[in-house]
C-alpha cells in the first residue's frame, strides 16, 4: 500500500470545506483524473456511496466508493474498490475562519496491469496529482 499525505490551509470556514468534500459530484471539479461520478446514494451516516470512472496513466478504471466514517466538520473517510483499491481520509481543523485540511491517500497500484517498472512513475504522478487536488480545493473554496 502506498500512502501520500498533504496538508493545506484554506481561507474558508470548516463547514463550507466539509460540505464541499461531502458532495461526491464536486470531486469532478478538483480531482484531475476523475472522469465520472454516478449512482450517488446518500447513506445514514451522512456520507454517500457512488460509482466512478478514473484514469490512471492513461488507463480507464471503474470502481465504487463509500464514505465509511463521517464526523461533520472534522473527518471523512472514503473507501474505494475496483480498478484501484484506496482509502482517502480528510481531516479538518477550524482556525479563526480558516480550515486546515489534511488529506491522506492510501492506495494499491494494480501491478498486473502496469508492471513493476512503471510503478515508480505511477507513484510520482499520483504524488503530483495529490498536490494538484489540494491546490484545486484551495482555489475552489477560497473563490
Amino acid at each position: 500500500m502506498i500512502s501520500v499525505k498533504k496538508s493545506i490551509v484554506i481561507n474558508a470556514p470548516v463547514q463550507r470545506v466539509f460540505e464541499y468534500l461531502n458532495d461526491p459530484l464536486t470531486t469532478l471539479e478538483y480531482w484531475p483524473s476523475m472522469v465520472d461520478i454516478r449512482d450517488v446514494q446518500k447513506l445514514p451516516n451522512g456520507g454517500s456511496k457512488f460509482r466512478w470512472t478514473y484514469k490512471m496513466a492513461g488507463m480507464r478504471m471503474e470502481g465504487s466508493s463509500e464514505d465509511v466514517e463521517v464526523v461533520p466538520n472534522q473527518k471523512m473517510v472514503t473507501a474505494s474498490t475496483g480498478g484501484v483499491d484506496s482509502t482517502v481520509t480528510w481531516e479538518l481543523e477550524a482556525s479563526a475562519g480558516s480550515t486546515r485540511l489534511d488529506g491522506t491517500f492510501d492506495y494499491t497500484i494494480p501491478l498486473p496491469l502496469i508492471g513493476r517498472l512503471a510503478e515508480a512513475v505511477i507513484v510520482k504522478l499520483n504524488e503530483q496529482e495529490v498536490q494538484t487536488i489540494m491546490a484545486n480545493l484551495k482555489v475552489r473554496l477560497e473563490g
